[in-house]
Formats: C-alpha cells, sequence, structure tokens
C-alpha cells in the first residue's frame, strides 16, 4: 500500500472497482464531439436503438441519469401526487427519489434476507388503493423475483417499473432484466457494469406510447421543436456519452463474465469460513452479474478495517437504508425498527473488489486476508 503525496491518503492495492476507458471509447468520444451535434446527435439515437436490441425489447429512451429514467418512467405510467409507489428500503437513496419526484409517495416493504431484494409477501401487504405501481430493485445485479411481483401487480392492477441500475445484462428466466415489467430502467453511472463515463440512463419498453412519453418528459415535453405538450424536463444523454456507452455496450456480456468468473473464484475461496455468509449464486433461471461482490458478516467493520490496512479497498453497499435517511425521518416519521431485515443486513454488508479485470492472484489476495482475519 503506497501513499499518495499530494493528498496524503493511502493507495489501495486492490481497488474496489476499476472503471474501463480504452483508445477505442477515446476514438469514439472524440469523433463524437468533432463530427455530431453535441446534444441529440445522432449517437444518441443509435445507442437507443442497440441497447433496445440488446436487451431484446422495441424501445430505449436515453436520460441524463438513471434516478430520470426511474422518475420518468413512473410518470409515463401515470404516477403523480396522491399515489403511492411500493418499493426497497435497501437501495441508493435514488429509488425511492424517483418515486418522490414523480409526485408519490415511497412506501416501503422489507427484503428477502438471501436475495437482498424486495420481498413480494411483505409487497402485498403494502398495497392500497393508492398503490399505483411497484418499483423492485434488482440490487447488486441479482434479479428480484419478478414473476411473483408481475402477479401482484396484475391483481392489484398496478404497473411495474424495474430498477435495473445495477443488472445490465442479468437474465431471469431466459429474459434480460429490464424487459420483463412495463419498463425497465439502467444507470450508466461510472462505477455500473457498464457506463458513458458521466451520468447517464435509459428506459426500455415494449410499449410504444410509454416510450413516446419517456422521450418528451426527458426533452422539455416536446411535441415538435417548438411546441410542448408536456411539462417536461431537461434531462438529455449527451451526445458523447452515448458513443462513449455504444463501444461498452459491445463489451458488455464479456464483462459480465469475467465479473461471474471473479465471484466464482470468490466462492471457492470463501466458502469453508464460518461467520461468513457469500452472495446469492445463480441458477438454471438466474444469470447476475455482480455488479458488487457483497458478503455478509457481523464482524464487517473490523474486517473493512483489516481488509484497507492490507491495501484491499472494500465498500458499504449500503450503511444506511432509505426509511432511516435523515429527510425520509423528517418527511414521514420513519423509525428504527420497521424494516429490521434491512436495518439488520445494513450493519453486516461487505462489499469486496469486484472488475472484469480482476486477476486471479488479486482475488487470491483478497481470500487470504479474509481468512487470516477470521483465524484471529
Amino acid at each position: 500500500m503506497q501513499k499518495n503525496p499530494v493528498k496524503g491518503v493511502m493507495k489501495m492495492n486492490i481497488p474496489l472497482a476499476k472503471p474501463i476507458f480504452d483508445e477505442e471509447m477515446k476514438i469514439a468520444a472524440i469523433n463524437a464531439l468533432q463530427n455530431d451535434k453535441f446534444v441529440m446527435g445522432e449517437s444518441v439515437f443509435k445507442f437507443e436503438e442497440e441497447f433496445a436490441r440488446y436487451c431484446r425489447v422495441k424501445h430505449a429512451v436515453s436520460t441524463s441519469s438513471g434516478t430520470f429514467a426511474l422518475q420518468l418512467a413512473l410518470q409515463a405510467l401515470g404516477v403523480s401526487h396522491g399515489d403511492n409507489v411500493v418499493t426497497t428500503p435497501y437501495s441508493f437513496i435514488a429509488t425511492a427519489n424517483a418515486a418522490y419526484f414523480a409526485g408519490a409517495e415511497p412506501v416501503f416493504a422489507d427484503i428477502d434476507v438471501k436475495t437482498y431484494n424486495i420481498n413480494p409477501s411483505l409487497v402485498e401487504q403494502k398495497l392500497t388503493d393508492e398503490t399505483k405501481a411497484i418499483l423492485p430493485v434488482h440490487l447488486y445485479g441479482y434479479p428480484a423475483e419478478m414473476n411473483c411481483i408481475l402477479d401482484i401487480a396484475e391483481e392489484n392492477n398496478c404497473g411495474v417499473v424495474e430498477d435495473c441500475c445495477q443488472a445490465h445484462g442479468a437474465i431471469y428466466h431466459g429474459k434480460r432484466v429490464g424487459s420483463i415489467a412495463d419498463v425497465g430502467c439502467f444507470s450508466f453511472y461510472p462505477s455500473k457494469n457498464m457506463t458513458v463515463c458521466g451520468d447517464g440512463g435509459m428506459a426500455i419498453t415494449n410499449n410504444k406510447d410509454l416510450a413516446n412519453k419517456i422521450a418528451k418528459l426527458r426533452d422539455c415535453g416536446r411535441k415538435s421543436h417548438y411546441e410542448h405538450d408536456l411539462m417536461g424536463y431537461t434531462a438529455r444523454l449527451n451526445t458523447v456519452n452515448a458513443a462513449i456507452g455504444r463501444v461498452q455496450l459491445k463489451r458488455i456480456d464479456e464483462w459480465n463474465e469475467k465479473r461471474r468468473n471473479v465471484a466464482m473464484l470468490y466462492n471457492k475461496l470463501l466458502g469453508d469460513i464460518e461467520g461468513l455468509e457469500l452472495p446469492p449464486a445463480g441458477n438454471g433461471n438466474i444469470l447476475p452479474v455482480y455488479h458488487l461482490y457483497v458478503v455478509k458478516t457481523n464482524y464487517r467493520n473490523e474486517l473493512k478495517t483489516y481488509l484497507e490496512s492490507n491495501g484491499i479497498q472494500c465498500g458499504i453497499h449500503y450503511p444506511l437504508p432509505i426509511h432511516l435517511q435523515p429527510i425520509y425521518k423528517e418527511l414521514y416519521g420513519y423509525k428504527e425498527g420497521e424494516f429490521p431485515v434491512s436495518e439488520r443486513v445494513c450493519n453486516q454488508v461487505l462489499s469486496l473488489p469486484m472488475y472484469p479485470d480482476l486477476e486471479e492472484a488479486g482475488v487470491e489476495q483478497v481470500a487470504m486476508k479474509i481468512h487470516e482475519f477470521f483465524a484471529k
């Protein structure tokens, strides 16, 4: 572990993540800057077409962020003031914020302790006459139990929006996530499995009317160039970011396979440690993409400190559930104990280094140090 001479902080020998930006992406970015419109250029529409084809859907609409993709998808489904959106308290805060900014109240249902995804049986208990949509998250790249959620939604006349911001390319019962519900939404933030080297998002759907409405909403509510029939937003994806995304999209399946190989090696090397729970594995119906490799232990903080003292960067996703975030406590009066599984997991999870180029020797080093810790 080396010291950064500028900031005086320790540089990790094995980082938590390692975004990829190579020569092909650089050339694509420069070409877009030199030859395309900066906003809504040809690269944007090609990226949308290619992403839709990759996800096996008819339509894709790019946005300036994954959060905006979620918000506009909910609005396109008719979510507005007075409505409820049922979602998970165990995600990045943007999931619930999207419902809030669509005008609805986010209503939480606790998670399954094994998958970290929203528990369908608890979703059903949260539905009311005001519930307009269900917003499951495919957390850490592991698909939520969509068949159960879709059945609940159909029985209760609710829309469903998939938060796929951590799950590009994951498979659920033969379908790519995002193609299963009314709308699927993705983020291309730099930490994701694929990125546009900045903020960016995408909403995908097989419903032409929903796609058209999302497209209007992200572009100031335009009906034509100077005619607007919706109250929209300036939420477009920049052309240069789209150009980079097109290159990354070609690599995503290869990168996801490398992530699965890293996960398999972690599983092999860490599976014998008592007191350490590993992430849920895929099966014949589920193919995860390991956006993060998250272990669970009652000694989380101590393990994190030990690994980082040995040059291994770790993360906590997430240390505080959404309902206990200060703003949600202020807005809705949430208190500790309301979603016990999420609250307990927040104190146990630790994200280990995970990225496509993580070499076998790096995984072995991480595993060795974890074994050392638990041997003490």
